[in-house]
């Protein structure tokens, strides 16, 4: 009976070494595409140009993706995933209120800075996608919408613990610290205004003080 079951546990085990190695390859895939997605694009990710850089066929980027759509879509799920590991969870661990806000907002700007010589997918899908619909679009909108939301309920937390007055607009604040976000990379990368992180940063910390409560 042990020499019957040897051939099976020998085929498992292969088999569960060609599925790690097929995972390897595919991070691998993704992590030089979001590369090349946070310099070109979206849009000027190709699977030609992105099997060349890894030294693969093109049938073997399609085997693990089977489309540029799809590969376009592992990019901006992988790009989100990293922005909450980098943003979000850790800003997580502060207390509710400005604590967290704060970080929240200290952290994407950190990443935000860092992102100014590469480019953000967010920011750069939003023109690439704004006015066409399909599955990338629709991905690239939830994952913004997610964050926004993430960063309205931390507004929202900070006026229920009492570091925000209680009259408060929590959409305005919204809007008002992400428009400062998106307004600096549009002035360190198109325009090349190199006070621009300095502006951005004074600018948010504005708005939190000008609606900071008496007691925060």
């Amino acid at each position: 009976m042990k020499l019957a079951q040897a051939p099976m546990i020998q085929t498992t085990q292969q088999a569960h070494a060609a599925h790690s190695k097929g995972a390897l390859t595919k991070a691998m895939i993704v992590d030089r595409a979001l590369q090349i997605a946070s310099q070109q694009g979206l849009e000027g990710l190709t699977v030609g140009h992105l099997a060349e850089v890894l030294a693969m066929s093109k049938s073997g980027v399609f085997a693990h993706f089977g489309s540029r759509e799809a590969l376009q879509l592992a990019v901006v799920r992988e790009y989100y995933r990293r922005f909450e590991l980098r943003v979000f969870e850790p800003a997580l661990r502060e207390p509710k209120g400005l604590p967290r806000l704060q970080q929240m907002i200290n952290l994407w700007m950190q990443t935000s800075v860092q992102e100014l010589s590469a480019g953000c997918i967010f920011i750069s899908g939003a023109v690439e996608f704004d006015d066409r619909s399909g599955p990338v679009r629709d991905e690239l909108v939830h994952s913004v919408q997610t964050w926004r939301a993430a960063l309205r309920r931390a507004i929202e937390q900070a006026v229920e613990v009492g570091d925000l007055k209680k009259h408060c607009e929590p959409e305005i604040m919204l809007f008002q610290i992400y428009s400062y976000v998106q307004g600096l990379h549009h002035d360190v990368r198109f325009l090349k205004l190199s006070k621009s992180v300095e502006i951005a940063t004074q600018s948010i910390q504005h708005v939190i003080d000008q609606n900071r409560s008496s007691r925060a």
